[in-house]
């Protein structure tokens, strides 16, 4: 899957599923400042992810990402990164 295809995914599903508004996504955005985006809506991502990227999310290897690009990058890297 290709970075632009992620992106694309995020963006949809923060848009229709969590309701962000789309002028406040952006790669720099923060999820929690930024975006809005609580604990709550983390329940949500999880579930998100998992069915349209086909992994789960661990909690602790979201530690340090706060950013929406640093999520895309831990996307990125799961997606394409063949499973042990």
């Amino acid at each position: 899957m290709t970075r632009s295809e992620i992106e694309e995914k995020v963006k949809n599903f923060l848009i229709e599923d969590l309701e962000i508004d789309e002028e406040k996504i952006s790669p720099d955005a923060s999820l929690k400042e930024g975006l809005g985006i609580d604990s709550l809506d983390f329940v949500d991502i999880v579930v998100i992810v998992e069915r349209q990227f086909g992994f789960k999310i661990k909690p602790e290897e979201m530690v340090g990402v706060t950013t929406l690009k640093q999520f895309c990058d831990y996307i990125e890297k799961k997606v394409n990164t063949p499973a042990e």
